[in-house]
């Protein structure tokens, strides 16, 4: 059990370890702990993207988002997903799909970025060598994903 003094020692040190992180900046003059009196700042979406233009049916994009401010975030047609800095997901859609990213502030604002993820046919190829090198590509991927 702890004694009297340990106790307020610990206690005094939390408060210490606070008050640093009061004064603690962040590079662009932010500060990390705000003061309970003042307005919490508007929701902002940082970025939201896709790691590639279009895709063929079967294959994987990341899907990339940054949000500041945000008690809540919402990736349609997907599930909810949590606020961050910086953060990206596997997608595997079969066709077109629409995006939004929907980022709720704690001030009640909402905000809101969309982009549309094509997926398209494999191109016809005419030529044997051409055909054959596709069907290995894509075989070789099966492969690894079932090994994995």
């Amino acid at each position: 059990m702890l004694s009297r003094f340990a106790k307020v020692m610990m206690a005094v040190s939390l408060l210490v370890a606070l008050w640093g992180l009061n004064l603690a900046r962040s590079p662009a003059g932010k500060m990390w702990v705000h003061p309970l009196d003042t307005a919490p700042s508007p929701v902002r979406i940082l970025r939201f993207y896709a790691s590639v233009g279009a895709l063929t049916p079967g294959e994987s994009a990341q899907l990339c988002y940054s949000v500041a401010n945000a008690k809540s975030v919402r990736i349609s047609p997907m599930q909810r997903v949590f606020p961050a800095q910086g953060r990206c997901l596997d997608v595997s859609p079969e066709h077109t799909t629409h995006y939004t990213l929907l980022a709720e502030g704690f001030d009640g604002t909402v905000a809101a970025r969309s982009f549309t993820l094509s997926v398209q046919p494999p191109p016809e190829v005419s030529s044997p060598g051409l055909q054959y090198a596709l069907r290995r590509r894509s075989t070789t991927r099966i492969h690894n994903r079932t090994n994995s």
